[in-house]
């Protein structure tokens, strides 16, 4: 999963174009991609309570359904205002929230953002994430109009990277020492996708 913390996003630019990400759905072969909503909370405080997930995350693991629920209200206002996108990735086959994608930090007069994402560990090894991200990324080149997509990972943090490279991201930068979570000092690898490189697979 990417580096982010939404919760603290204040300095964002928000979009010229309003899209209406409130309403926004989008599918693909297995998953339903939507807003989270209240009866997310429960869910997501499992996810990001794991350590195995948070493990190269921007904070440290959730500690109570208050995070949850604070996420989900900020996204309520967030998105409602176009200030960013994020989704939560359902299974279709039952219902089950398997985790979210985010696009954020959007600058219009460069047409690029930001993208995370981050996922249960139950899910991991499936193809979920590959799946929810082929889409995100398409609906961002396409119906936004993006130039450049930006991500930035810890380096050691290998199925990110091989996530990433598979969606044919390149790795641009590296920065060094640029988090401290829970008195961890990590550094960050930066990655950049283009609208001209970007293919769907058949």
């Amino acid at each position: 999963m990417t580096k982010l913390n939404l919760l603290s996003q204040h300095e964002q630019t928000t979009m010229s174009n309003p899209r209406n990400f409130s309403a926004l759905q989008l599918q693909t072969e297995r998953l339903q991609l939507r807003p989270l909503v209240e009866s997310d909370a429960t869910a997501l405080l499992e996810i990001f309570s794991d350590p195995r997930v948070m493990r190269y995350w921007s904070t440290g693991t959730w500690q109570s359904i208050s995070e949850a629920e604070a996420l989900i209200a900020r996204d309520q206002a967030g998105m409602a205002s176009d200030e960013y996108l994020r989704l939560g990735l359902v299974r279709q086959q039952d219902s089950q929230l398997l985790g979210h994608c985010c696009l954020f930090n959007f600058n219009d007069q460069c047409r690029r953002a930001e993208i995370g994402y981050g996922m249960a560990y139950s899910a991991w090894g499936h193809g979920y994430m590959h799946e929810a991200l082929t889409r995100v990324v398409e609906y961002a080149f396409t119906e936004l109009a993006l130039n450049r997509i930006e991500a930035d990972i810890d380096p050691r943090n290998e199925r990110s990277a091989h996530s990433l490279e598979r969606l044919g991201f390149q790795r641009e930068g590296f920065l060094r020492e640029r988090w401290i979570v829970d008195g961890e000092v990590s550094d960050s690898a930066l990655y950049g996708l283009l609208k001209a490189e970007w293919r769907v697979e058949g």
